[in-house]
């Protein structure tokens, strides 16, 4: 049985303990990041501070808090702890690292070379299979339910070195759904517009309910021999306790995936008014380059002249070489 201090909501606020590798990631992160925009800064070119916002506090900042926070100071002893730390590291860090867009910050900060490496690295056969929506939402899953169902969590438990590969595991599985989603569009199908993305959110999110659903549910306890043996004095019965820890997975499961959920809509809307902008200019300019048609008796070459006519009317993304344009032609599947 445990000796630790009951976890009072004051311990819970003030209780804090360094974890070495999580912190050298942080440091490595947000140094990384930190030196990407001040390049693009000193060059003139903006980046927008909510990004930057979203990256550190969200993204680094919910790392810092799933590992070295009183959830990480008590994990240990009770199984709800340990639950919120693996659904942080799950699907809100992830988010808030997506939002922070930190690969086209590299790709706008690196020299063309290692831009260029960093594209084909992006777009290899390797990346595009994980971060395929269908299987990267099942890596997911399987992740959680792997976790929790097999030897894996009461081993991490017990060795510290495999407890650190659990945090990187989980953050790893939920940015292969998350960053290409948000960010990467060009590691995505041609199908994958944003009405469909918008759709696999929401499937993700019900997705995500599963493990909290399982665990909350589950007859048998997870780690059990484990918790048994350090269980405090002061804390819940042990199946009580598992079942706070399903329904804190739920609860945080089901309330990330709403602005997860808006921030897709917000990136529809925001490429609708692109795409129709883009498209108005394009118009306008054909508009004041194409003379108006002479009006003529029909000849034999008519139909030469209505065929050349309508080479002029071909939609312009079929013909322009631009980001919009090819936008366009993946969502007409062209």
């Amino acid at each position: 049985m445990s000796r630790m201090a009951e976890l009072t909501t004051g311990r819970l606020l003030t209780s804090w303990q360094p974890d070495v590798p999580a912190l050298l990631l942080v440091v490595a992160l947000g140094g990384l990041y930190g030196w990407g925009v001040l390049r693009l800064r000193r060059r003139g070119e903006p980046w927008s501070p909510l990004r930057t916002a979203a990256f550190m506090l969200l993204g680094l900042g919910t790392l810092v808090v799933a590992t070295m926070s009183a959830l990480a100071v008590y994990d240990h002893v009770l199984f709800w702890p340990a639950a919120v730390q693996n659904i942080l590291l799950d699907l809100v860090a992830p988010l808030g690292l997506a939002l922070g867009d930190p690969l086209r910050l590299a790709v706008e900060a690196l020299p063309e070379p290692a831009a260029a490496r960093l594209r084909r690295t992006m777009t290899g056969r390797l990346i595009r299979l994980l971060t395929f929506p269908l299987v990267s939402t099942a890596l997911v899953l399987a992740t959680e339910l792997t976790i929790y169902f097999t030897p894996y969590f009461a081993t991490a438990l017990r060795v510290g070195w495999l407890h650190e590969l659990m945090y990187l595991h989980l953050l790893a599985a939920g940015s292969l759904f998350v960053v290409p989603v948000l960010t990467r569009e060009e590691t995505l199908p041609a199908w994958c517009t944003h009405p469909v993305r918008a759709g696999l959110v929401f499937l993700d999110g019900v997705i995500d309910a599963v493990p909290g659903v399982v665990v909350m549910t589950h007859g048998t306890l997870i780690a059990g021999a484990w918790y048994l043996h350090h269980h405090p004095s002061w804390s819940p019965d042990v199946r009580q306790d598992q079942q706070i820890g399903g329904g804190a997975m739920l609860s945080i499961a089901e309330l990330i995936a709403l602005p997860f959920l808006l921030t897709i809509l917000y990136q529809w809307a925001r490429a609708e008014r692109i795409q129709t902008a883009a498209l108005d200019r394009h118009l306008d300019q054909q508009a004041a380059t194409v003379p108006a048609p002479a009006v003529s008796a029909p000849t034999a070459s008519a139909p030469a002249s209505t065929t050349a006519s309508a080479d002029r009317v071909r939609p312009w993304w079929e013909t322009e070489e631009n980001e919009v344009a090819a936008r366009i032609r993946r969502q007409h599947g062209e």
